[in-house]
């Protein structure tokens, strides 16, 4: 292994390392701000949503069958479904419209 790669990885390992260390370092007493509590009770899912909704759209073959698939999930989840069944009827709608779009005189 080449050492500037080796290097490259004992960086940034150190940025990891020091972006999780600092704020349990420097924030020793309870958050009192209802506003930054909330915020960060937050981010999580923000950072998951911001990662999977490009991932939903480009991982059928087509952008159409993915946002209906996409819809069904948010329509089944809001409506209090089981992580399952949101899943496994995304899964079949996406899996429809694929079959079906081909036939379709468009």
């Amino acid at each position: 292994m080449r050492p500037e790669i080796l290097l490259y990885i004992l960086v940034m390992a150190a940025v990891t390392y020091l972006i999780r260390l600092l704020p349990l370092t420097l924030i020793r007493r309870r958050i009192e701000s209802r506003f930054l509590r909330s915020f960060l009770y937050y981010v999580p899912y923000a950072t998951l949503a911001a990662m999977t909704f490009p991932a939903i759209l480009t991982a059928t073959g087509s952008t159409v069958s993915a946002a209906l698939g996409f819809a069904a999930a948010l329509i089944l989840a809001f409506s209090g479904r089981s992580l399952m069944t949101v899943a496994v009827c995304a899964s079949v709608v996406v899996l429809v419209c694929e079959l079906v779009m081909p036939v379709l005189p468009l």
